[in-house]
């Protein structure tokens, strides 16, 4: 597994780690797992007072003994862990602070609030996101106690910012009739009209001067966005045909 640490001492062959996540318990980085590169001391790649992601290698619960490895982490493991340890810690931070509002421990916002969240929606901060999309009806339907459900919602809407993407594409758009403004923007309209139909979706269509037009999308996640940016150009592009104009789409890449 994988574990956020601090490094409180470094000797010639181990580094001393506190999980962060386990009230401090002590580990044991030795100097063979710190780094798969040529160094002369372990200093040159760990200083006292670091936060690193390590994976955890050797487990003794009876000597209460861990041993913990910095070069078997991945890239993508290290940023994937860091994200869930930042979200996991703005939820600690509003679960505090809404249980300094009502006079409760934070233990008290865990176990009546929290833990239900993260049960319904898989991650705490998850559920704060959900409650800032949709309100208390996020927190309703996760159990949170009656109590604490318009102090969470208001916390969620005052500082949780929602995560979003963005993808783009143009349109080129030609019409020879008489009214091919008119057919171009109606084709376009389209567009906005099947956008619609996606909670949490924006768009904005503009012209880049005839007959190149830019869409840029923002939805909350990838999936998201891809069907929306599918069903916006399958709706621009039958209507623009329909109405006898030559179209063609291609994504812009960024």
């Amino acid at each position: 597994m994988l574990v956020i640490g601090t490094v409180t001492k470094i000797f010639e062959h181990v580094a001393f780690v506190g999980l962060d996540e386990y009230n401090g318990l002590e580990a044991f980085c030795p100097l063979g797992e710190v780094t798969k590169s040529w160094f002369k001391s372990i200093r040159e790649v760990l200083k006292e007072g670091q936060k690193r992601v390590f994976k955890v290698i050797r487990v003794d619960p009876v000597r209460r003994h861990v041993d913990v490895s910095l070069r078997r982490v991945a890239d993508s493991e290290r940023r994937d862990k860091l994200a869930e340890w930042r979200r996991s810690n703005r939820a600690e931070n509003l679960l505090a602070l809404a249980a300094k509002k009502l006079g409760k421990t934070l233990d008290d916002a865990y176990v009546e609030a929290g833990w239900k969240l993260e049960d319904y929606y898989g991650e705490i901060y998850a559920g704060f996101e959900e409650a800032a999309r949709r309100g208390v009806a996020a927190l309703e339907e996760a159990g949170v106690r009656k109590e604490w459900i318009s102090v969470l919602a208001e916390m969620a809407k005052n500082y949780v910012e929602l995560p979003e993407v963005s993808i783009s594409g143009l349109f080129i758009i030609r019409s020879l009739a008489s009214d091919g403004v008119k057919r171009i923007k109606d084709a376009l309209l389209t567009g906005v009209e099947a956008a619609r139909k996606f909670k949490d979706v924006k768009i904005r269509i503009y012209t880049e001067g005839a007959p190149r037009y830019k869409i840029d999308l923002t939805a909350p996640d990838y999936k998201i966005a891809e069907k929306a940016m599918y069903e916006i150009v399958h709706s621009v592009t039958d209507k623009a045909r329909k109405l006898g104009c030559s179209v063609n789409f291609q994504r812009i890449k960024k």
